[in-house]
């Protein structure tokens, strides 16, 4: 069996506001394999952000415990960051740098000498198929594209897992799917992904396992495939119902409810 790349146990975030303690995140228990791809989900405000801060030491933990990489996040944070890759919603890319020029200073960030750092930008543009676009400038480059640069950049010193924030947000449906390949080619090499998204589709082909969150908790985990045939079952239905379906039945929640936060993109 495996070893587990991300664990969690009891993780608790707790914010003093001006009415009292916010408890955003309520003793969240996670089991991440190594080498597979795990989806969180959760509508807005769940607690999907907070936890994923605590999980790459950008946040501090009030109460529980997190290793990731097999490293207490606590304990030594400098050590989990070394292991992580992070691509947030917001690219952090300097528009006036070429795409090679980005990924070689990143690499010379990490203490790659100037041929290695050469060396790894070559790889990394052929992996997210920017070769072409490698000595244009960021700014000329689309929002799918630039997703795919940051997907090279947090990849950089080769890390054991990457924690991917809702990579393919405000994308079209083609660079969306372009996203997906980069994803599962970036596994494939033996890369764990922790993926947080909004579109039911994305998990429902990218992920091995799940968890949903809600209100601080996870109220449902498991393979899509799973959780699709234990409603199924539980509901009596004749045919197995979507991953969307799986998501409202979990978060009590309707469609109308969810109109424009949580989407389902067909190809």
């Amino acid at each position: 069996m495996n070893a587990l790349a991300i664990e969690a146990e009891g993780l608790v975030k707790q914010y003093r506001g001006r009415t009292g303690t916010v408890d955003a995140v309520r003793g969240v228990d996670l089991g991440v394999t190594a080498g597979e791809v795990f989806g969180f989900l959760g509508p807005n405000g769940a607690g999907k952000s907070t936890t994923v801060r605590m999980l790459t030491t950008l946040l501090t933990i009030t109460s529980g415990t997190a290793r990731v990489a097999g490293i207490d996040v606590t304990a030594d944070p400098d050590a989990v960051r070394r292991r992580i890759g992070v691509a947030l919603q917001e690219a952090g890319l300097d528009p006036r740098q070429t795409g090679r020029e980005l990924i070689e200073l990143q690499a010379r960030l990490f203490g790659s000498g100037a041929a290695d750092a050469a060396a790894r930008a070559e790889e990394l543009l052929e992996l997210v198929e920017l070769t072409d676009a490698a000595d244009r400038r960021i700014k000329g480059y689309s929002g799918g594209m630039k997703r795919r640069l940051d997907l090279a950049s947090a990849l950089v010193h080769r890390p054991e897992v990457l924690f991917l924030d809702e990579p393919t947000t405000g994308l079209d449906p083609a660079s969306r799917l372009g996203v997906w390949d980069e994803v599962r080619r970036i596994n494939q090499r033996g890369t764990t992904v922790f993926l947080t998204t909004q579109y039911l589709e994305e998990a429902d082909q990218l992920c091995d396992r799940l968890a949903i969150i809600d209100d601080g908790r996870i109220v449902r985990s498991g393979t899509p495939a799973s959780l699709k045939a234990e409603l199924r079952t539980r509901l009596g239905l004749a045919s197995d119902p979507t991953l969307d379906e799986v998501f409202l039945d979990a978060t009590g929640r309707t469609r109308e409810r969810v109109a424009g936060d949580v989407q389902e993109v067909t190809a």
